[in-house]
């Protein structure tokens, strides 16, 4: 198993000659977002604008600013580490590289996202409208903001949830927020608990990291914005999924129909179940995993629960954009490495 930058040898286990693997795309939540990040896309890549613009638009019917002047950094735009503005940015950005990859040839079989990921992923598959999703971000992301920014927020710790949850007994008030990989998870709560155990973690050479800009969502902080975060999807009328769509808030396969107000509510408050859906990904003959986002936050906890499942080295797991490098070059090196790869890494 191998992500972009190698040169695999092996064909994907279990497929005949001239079958095209599958392939999952698995839209990243919050944390991947840089100043600028594929600006320099918006100029060189028709696609990508197409794409982009049209999603901008439909944020922009919701929100009083546009998400093109906040990725160009124009004067007078809102700032990028707002969680009311870089969710929805996020969600430009993110589906714009998805139709990216799609225009390249590659094609997901599967679809899933983590966190407000979801909301991409729901839209791809069809199950919500691009105007649906746009608005669903914006109204949400503006509520959380208002009622849970400077309450907490989310780390990142590199150990598998069994153990997180073994070590938050001793520290009360957190939660975990996300069982993200074998060796990976996140972890929701108020500010100073959330670092003295970021502290605890690293002092024991342990990586672990507040995610800047983010709330303490995924965990009980939620729980009073329930009936408000369900009335804000009153509009939405999600239908069936065009394309298999997996859902981290179940662990499995859901028909699109299910994403009315309650769901997204679940989605707010509940753990991410990324590592379950990767499992079933790959039982379900899945060896090619795809995270279009600006910076990879899960390529290698989902290489990794991809192994765990059994996954053999013919499985490629790649991301898109790099932190600082979000041009033309770098996504086209990302596609060729892959498709070669996915072909047979001849």
């Amino acid at each position: 198993m191998t992500r972009t930058g190698t040169s695999p040898t092996t064909r994907a286990p279990g497929r005949r000659p001239g079958e095209r693997p599958r392939t999952a795309f698995v839209f990243s939540g919050q944390g991947s977002e840089w100043p600028g990040m594929a600006s320099r896309l918006l100029d060189a890549s028709l696609v990508f604008r197409e794409h982009f613009l049209d999603c901008a638009d439909a944020v922009a019917r919701h929100a009083a600013w546009s998400p093109e002047d906040v990725l160009r950094g124009m004067p007078g735009s809102p700032h990028l580490g707002r969680v009311e503005v870089v969710q929805p940015v996020l969600f430009c950005v993110n589906t714009a590289l998805a139709e990216l990859w799609t225009a390249h040839g590659t094609r997901p079989d599967a679809v899933f996202g983590q966190s407000q990921g979801e909301v991409a992923a729901a839209c791809l598959a069809g199950a919500l409208s691009r105007d649906e999703a746009a608005g669903l971000l914006v109204a949400r992301a503006r509520l959380l903001a208002a009622e849970l920014a400077g309450r907490g927020g989310i780390a990142a710790v590199a150990l598998g949830a069994p153990e997180v949850r073994r070590r938050l007994r001793r520290h009360p008030g957190l939660t975990v927020a996300g069982d993200i990989g074998p060796r990976q998870a996140t972890v929701a709560g108020p500010s100073a608990p959330l670092e003295r155990f970021v502290a605890e973690l690293r002092a024991e050479g342990v990586r672990a990291r507040v995610v800047a800009g983010t709330v303490p969502s995924h965990g009980p902080a939620v729980e009073p914005l329930r009936d408000r975060l369900i009335a804000q999807a009153a509009h939405l009328r999600p239908r069936p999924a065009r394309l298999p769509l997996y859902s981290t808030v179940t662990g499995g396969r859901i028909e699109g129909t299910e994403l009315t107000g309650r769901y997204w509510y679940e989605n707010a408050r509940r753990p991410v179940l990324l590592a379950p859906v990767v499992r079933r990904l790959v039982r379900a003959g899945v060896r090619g995993f795809v995270e279009p986002s600006p910076h990879p936050l899960l390529t290698v906890p989902v290489e990794e629960a991809a192994r765990a499942a059994g996954a053999g080295p013919g499985t490629a797991v790649t991301g898109t954009l790099r932190r600082g490098h979000g041009d033309v070059t770098t996504f086209l090196r990302a596609s060729a490495e892959f498709r070669a790869h996915r072909s047979g890494g001849s």
